[in-house]
């Protein structure tokens, strides 16, 4: 049977909650970070080559969001750097045989910009309350209300758009060249691939870190 990158390709069924097989790669991505992290946070503390590179990953991130941002970033970096992470893993299993990367499929980047928009106005409430983050919406004038509101959908729409756009076109090239040329042809594409994947999480996570500081008063969009 045939799937498309808007279809769901269902592997079984929880009750009556139908399991891509998108969802299941997206678990089994959560399950590796998951003992990464907690093997890594007790390697870090003895040390070495692995808690240098953790190091660098925290301070590279902190400093891209506290230079959007233009305050503490800590409130907002376990979201926002959890997000590159899975991000980065996600993109990057296409390079692994038989694994179709879950950002390829519509339903991953549909429930990561969710993520990002409920952030947004959770982030904005936090830091404005209730009162103030809902007031913005009236600025620069009252008028303007349903156009701000709708800029917020069309925000996350386009930030949906991009990632499985990308990543659907890698995919579907690398299967085209697969096809024609064989084996060994695609490997400069799937190099390219890999670099395509990390550009694709650091944009998506530096948009989104451009929508909350909007959120929350920090910068003008």
């Amino acid at each position: 049977m045939h799937h498309t990158p808007f279809g769901l390709e269902i592997l079984f069924h929880l009750g009556p909650v139908p399991i891509s097989r998108a969802v299941v790669t997206t678990w089994g991505i959560m399950a590796l970070l998951t003992l990464v992290s907690w093997w890594g946070t007790r390697a870090a503390a003895r040390g070495g080559l692995f808690a240098a590179a953790l190091e660098i990953l925290v301070e590279t991130l902190e400093e891209q969001v506290r230079s959007i941002l233009q305050r503490d970033p800590w409130p907002y970096l376990p979201m926002l750097g959890t997000l590159f992470v899975f991000l980065v893993v996600a993109n990057l299993s296409a390079v692994v045989p038989g694994v179709t990367p879950p950002t390829g499929r519509i339903e991953t980047p549909a429930a990561l910009a969710l993520i990002v928009f409920f952030s947004i106005h959770y982030f904005g409430i936090k830091a404005r309350g209730a009162g103030g983050y809902f007031a913005h919406f009236l600025h620069p004038s009252p008028m303007l209300l349903p156009l701000n509101i709708l800029g917020e959908f069309t925000r996350i729409l386009s930030l949906m758009v991009r990632l499985f756009g990308n990543m659907m076109s890698h995919e579907f090239v690398i299967a085209i060249v697969l096809y024609l040329a064989g084996l060994f042809l695609p490997v400069p594409f799937m190099l390219l691939g890999i670099l395509i994947g990390v550009i694709q999480a650091y944009i998506f996570t530096i948009l989104a870190t451009v929508y909350i500081g909007a959120g929350i008063g920090a910068v003008e969009t």
